[in-house]
């Protein structure tokens, strides 16, 4: 029943987007600035929908961590198509997500992600990714907040982080914007481990310290990617029992 509810609630969104957009377009030529933030808190109370009717019971740690203002880059483990919506739900200024390019590709939520700064990258193509790391790099010079997920796709591996890549955290390194560990616990539970459903479960997610990459020194900000993804992993294995 949760996935039939859920489905028609993303459907029926999707039809209503199609109503809002010219206004979007109209708004946009008289404030902007205002306009991205009307996009963002309708997809966030969108994401937040969808989230209770999951019945995703969600534990917040580190909120006070969760920058009112950006930019920053916000770095996460990737568990499942959920972290982006548990995420999203969460932060505070306009914040674009890297992504692949299949998902900015979906009829109406690829229009969403355009309007939110979100960006695509294809992993097999070195220039394109480079690309977008550098069309991330201007948002934040920009003053909009970038949030990716290091590992490049989703883990399958529980317990255990994939490699974070070292290029993906150039934006905070060009910026010198703060980077914030963004932890999600038990993510997998909700959708990918019992496919096609959606299953209630609690979620734990984690906002870190930030780091401050301007005080930083030249050899620490080489291997920037390799100290958030120890910290992210050591979140990973303290809450392994959640």
């Amino acid at each position: 029943m949760r996935t039939l509810i859920t489905l028609l609630f993303i459907l029926v969104f999707f039809v209503v987007s199609l109503i809002m957009f010219p206004f979007f377009w109209i708004y946009s030529k008289i404030n902007k600035k205002k306009k991205d933030m009307l996009c963002l808190r309708i997809v966030q109370w969108a994401f937040k929908v969808v989230l209770f009717i999951a019945g995703t019971d969600l534990v917040i740690e580190g909120e006070e961590n969760i920058p009112e203002k950006g930019p920053v880059l916000f770095v996460g483990n990737h568990r499942s198509y959920f972290d982006i919506v548990i995420s999203y739900s969460l932060v505070k200024d306009l914040t674009g997500f890297i992504s692949k390019e299949s998902v900015m590709k979906v009829p109406v939520l690829g229009m969403w992600m355009r309007r939110l700064y979100c960006l695509p990258i294809n992993r097999e193509n070195t220039r394109e990714a480079l690309k977008t790391i550098l069309k991330a790099i201007e948002y934040m010079k920009n003053g909009i907040s970038i949030f990716i997920y290091p590992e490049g796709t989703r883990n399958r591996h529980p317990g255990e982080l994939l490699n974070f890549k070292e290029g993906s955290l150039k934006p905070a390194e060009k910026t010198g914007a703060n980077v914030v560990p963004v932890t999600t616990i038990n993510t997998e539970e909700i959708f990918e481990n019992h496919l096609p459903w959606i299953r209630k479960t609690k979620v734990k997610v984690i906002f870190g310290t930030p780091i401050e990459t301007s005080s930083l020194e030249k050899e620490e900000k080489k291997h920037l990617g390799a100290k958030m993804q120890e910290i992210i992993q050591n979140e990973v294995s303290k809450n392994a029992a959640l």
